[in-house]
């Protein structure tokens, strides 16, 4: 186990980068994962964990939901498994960069526990998931939910979106495990119902 400041500069690590910048279709996609990264190594700091697991899952964990990657039908679309495709796709693509095979079962674990509803039993998949939770509340959660209007079946107007805020802000800080996470989250609540009440106030029932 390394401390998650300890971080490895090895090349498999750049090869993911590389691949996942490439692949993140629409391109604001791609933003996500050094976001999501970065937070892990906030909220990581004095435990001990396996920095390697948590890169990969971080990079790796939506490559199933980039256009490209998930299926174009509607229908098809609407029963995709996403998280399933990513794993076995994560597991045929790592090891080709050097990434050891003996951490791929972890990676996995990780990648398949990420979601706000899921209660992850690893470290690595704590903090995975609980910056994956702290992307959907304050400022960023924002810009990304209203960048998905018109392109996402969830997302077909403004009030939609709003919908989805509210639901996140009221919902999310309670799905998070660590500590540090939900002190992380304070600020970023506290943002995003002020921005709620603000687009209230300003809108009224004319969001549209």
């Amino acid at each position: 186990m390394a401390c998650g400041r300890e971080m490895s500069a090895t090349g498999w690590r750049d090869l993911v980068v590389n691949y996942i910048r490439d692949a993140a279709q629409p391109v604001d996609k791609f933003g996500h994962q050094p976001r999501l990264y970065a937070l892990t190594l906030e909220l990581g700091k004095n435990i001990d964990y396996d920095d390697d697991v948590v890169f990969a899952a971080a990079w790796m964990h939506d490559l199933g939901i980039f256009i490209g990657h998930r299926p174009e039908d509607i229908q098809a679309l609407a029963e995709w498994n996403h998280i399933q495709y990513t794993i076995e796709r994560t597991q045929e693509l790592l090891p080709a960069w050097g990434f050891p095979g003996a951490k791929l079962e972890a990676v996995a674990e990780v990648i398949k526990t990420h979601q706000p509803n899921e209660r992850p039993q690893t470290v690595e998949g704590m903090l995975v998931h609980d910056a994956d939770i702290l992307e959907q509340l304050g400022a960023i959660a924002v810009v990304r939910a209203f960048a998905k209007v018109g392109r996402d079946t969830r997302y077909r107007d403004f009030s939609s979106v709003l919908e989805v805020l509210r639901k996140a802000l009221r919902d999310l800080p309670d799905m998070l495990c660590l500590s540090q996470s939900m002190q992380l989250a304070k600020p970023r609540a506290a943002s995003l119902q002020e921005f709620i009440a603000a687009l209230e106030f300003e809108a009224g029932d004319l969001l549209f």
